[in-house]
């Protein structure tokens, strides 16, 4: 990535690390699981929307968003929102990570080739996307985007009607955003 591009982004600019933008169809995939399950964006858009999140496992900024994933998932995640991560490495390497930051939904792997990041069009991770019941992207973020999380978290506490819990304790140092 070039020295301005880095700057703009760490600036807090955003720019096209994805082909699929908010507002753009989200390309289907079906991919494995940790646990051997085959799991179909398509199946699981009819249950409701579906946050995916790519992931690399050496990403410093996947390690540090993860964890807040997590607390999404578990305020959130039910049996009409799915989370997903997708790991653009092999089981065992995601294994770990997913243990180290207490990662509970479902990790797919991405690994042989990158198909599915392929049709997403990444050019960096973590890239995490709301996707709607019918395939339409309502966020889109490349790299670890506070203002993002808390739209998906509004998105969701809306959808299931329960009251929005802060996502970010007022102890904690949270940058507005961290590029990919």
């Amino acid at each position: 990535m070039g020295l301005l591009r880095r700057l703009s982004r760490w600036m807090g600019a955003r720019d096209g690390m994805t082909n699929i933008a908010a507002g753009g169809i989200a390309p289907g995939f079906s991919l494995k699981a940790l646990d051997g399950k085959e799991y179909s964006l398509g199946k699981l858009m009819q249950r409701g929307p579906v946050v995916a999140a790519f992931f690399k496992v050496s990403c410093p900024v996947c390690q540090f968003t993860f964890p807040f994933l997590e607390r999404l998932y578990k305020r959130y995640g039910s049996d009409d929102v799915t989370f997903l991560g997708i790991s653009q490495d092999n089981a065992a390497d995601s294994k770990d990570f997913a243990r180290k930051f207490g990662v509970t939904f479902p990790i797919l792997l991405d690994e042989k080739g990158y198909p599915v990041s392929n049709a997403y069009g990444l050019t960096s991770v973590p890239t995490i996307f709301l996707i709607e019941s019918e395939g339409a992207v309502k966020v889109s973020c490349a790299g670890f985007g506070k203002e993002d999380l808390e739209t998906i978290a509004e998105d969701l506490a809306e959808r299931r009607k329960i009251a929005l819990a802060p996502l970010f304790a007022a102890n904690e140092n949270v940058p507005a955003y961290k590029p990919g």
